[in-house]
């Protein structure tokens, strides 16, 4: 079906108007401007807006308001429920605006709203500074950050949310907006964790930490062993320095050069402990887990950059995710988790991850509307695979997942990790309380709900 024509005069205004291009249905590029991370999502918009500057941003929300075209606010197009792309809509595509200003002096960086994590990570190195980012180099920082931001580095220098000094946004009404702690402050409180939906973020400024070293373990296990893999982790991790972080995860091994060649498209367990240190450290930390007979080692120092996306995954999968965070991990969790993994669906390239939680998380402002930051332990399948006839199967795998580990969930949850799971899980993601001030917030700065393809919040009344 052919997307929703827009009146050629607004269209000709709008094309002269931005410095960057516009695309409708049948353009060249058109096809390529609307494709997203996610292979299950298949939408026409009306209009794709890829603006260059924050008056294309402004002139773009104008043109969306007068024409009556709902308007999604695309980044890096991570959202796995597909909030970037809108069926009859008008896509504002932030991609052409990545610049990234590195002030190694006051240790911060301005990043524009188009930047994905390799765009920052790779203008940090050479500066041996970093920020929390996300595992995946080609996630978008905007909606990262805005929607809590958690990476390797967390539990060291908190999420990416907490380094968050300031932000430029363009409103529901066209203006620029300035917030940070001084300036709008209950605005810049409420972009610590609330997501887009408050205005689209043309510029971020972050706190930068030094980092000077970076290592990884990264242990193979056949899948036999890992109870005691995953509790001889859970131990390790409960009392490992908040250099350490990483996690324990089944998939199918995969046809990589270290991977034997027996071994390839078969279930295994493996953990990978990251360190924002040498790789003494974490050889030394990860010595239980040697003790249990890995079938595949890769113990090394790592440039941040290569870590940050050593788990990329291509574009065009079908993919479904979602989460729980829990108040703790017990043996009896440890087996149901473990239980759980023997059912993943293959073959795909699905994992089901636990993420060690803590350290600089649990630590970081109590204040903001965060409140799976106190979970020790997170878990998160995370499946994607190319058939859609495997679709009904993984799905229900995830929510599987899900089930299982509920007893031990705190009900709080990271709303990046997850697609549209209902206004339930909405509300989970941003605590009651936290959902009712940022229900203010939204009213004062998004009264008619424009910016509401995210996981979103009513505006006030």
């Amino acid at each position: 079906m052919a997307p929703r024509s827009v009146p050629p005069s607004a269209l000709t205004g709008l094309r002269e108007d931005l410095a960057g291009e516009v695309y409708v249905s049948g353009d060249p590029g058109y096809d390529e401007a609307r494709t997203i991370h996610n292979g299950m999502i298949d939408r026409r918009p009306a209009v794709i807006a890829q603006c260059e500057t924050q008056e294309d941003v402004s002139n773009a929300v104008l043109f969306g308001r007068e024409t009556e075209l709902p308007i999604a606010v695309r980044g890096g197009g991570h959202s796995v429920a597909g909030t970037s792309v809108v069926d009859d809509g008008l896509v504002i595509d932030l991609r052409r605006m990545h610049k990234v200003v590195v002030d190694p002096e006051d240790m911060t960086v301005r990043v524009e709203g188009g930047a994905t994590m390799s765009h920052l990570d790779h203008a940090c190195q050479p500066f041996h500074v970093a920020t929390t980012g996300g595992r995946v180099s080609t996630t978008g920082v905007g909606g990262f950050t805005l929607g809590g931001g958690s990476g390797w580095l967390e539990r060291k220098f908190g999420l990416a949310s907490d380094n968050l000094l300031a932000a430029e946004l363009i409103t529901s009404e066209g203006k620029h907006v300035h917030t940070d702690a001084d300036q709008n402050p209950e605005l810049f409180w409420a972009l610590h964790g609330g997501g887009g939906n408050f205005g689209v973020a043309t510029s971020l400024t972050l706190r930068l930490h030094e980092l000077p070293a970076m290592s990884i373990a990264m242990l193979f296990f056949l899948p036999e062993k890992a109870p005691e893999v995953v509790r001889a982790f859970r131990d390790l991790g409960e009392s490992a320095p908040d250099e350490v972080g990483g996690g324990v995860v089944y998939f199918p091994a995969p046809p990589e050069p270290f991977v034997p060649e027996h071994l390839v498209g078969k279930l295994v367990c493996a953990t990978l402990l990251t360190c924002a240190g040498p790789v003494a450290e974490v050889r030394e930390l990860a010595a239980p887990l040697f003790a249990l007979g890995p079938v595949i080692e890769i113990v090394t120092d790592i440039a941040y950059t290569d870590l940050q996306c050593m788990i990329d995954d291509p574009p065009g999968l079908r993919n479904y995710w979602s989460a729980e965070y829990l108040s703790g991990f017990p043996d009896e969790a440890v087996d149901v988790f473990c239980s759980r993994a023997e059912a993943i669906p293959m073959p795909t390239a699905t994992q089901q991850v636990l993420f060690l939680m803590g350290g600089a998380v649990a630590a970081g402002p109590a204040e903001h509307p965060i409140p799976w930051r106190s979970a020790p332990w997170a878990v998160h399948p995370f499946a994607t695979w190319e058939d859609p006839a495997d679709d009904e199967r993984t799905v229900q795998w995830v929510r599987d997942v899900r089930a299982d580990v509920r007893p031990w969930s705190t009900g709080a949850v990271y709303l990046n990790f997850i697609g549209s799971e209902g206004e339930e899980r909405v509300v989970a993601g941003f605590g009651a309380e936290n959902y009712r001030r940022l229900a203010a917030v939204k009213a004062a700065y998004d009264p008619d709900n424009v910016f509401r393809f995210n996981h979103n919040i009513t505006p006030a009344r």
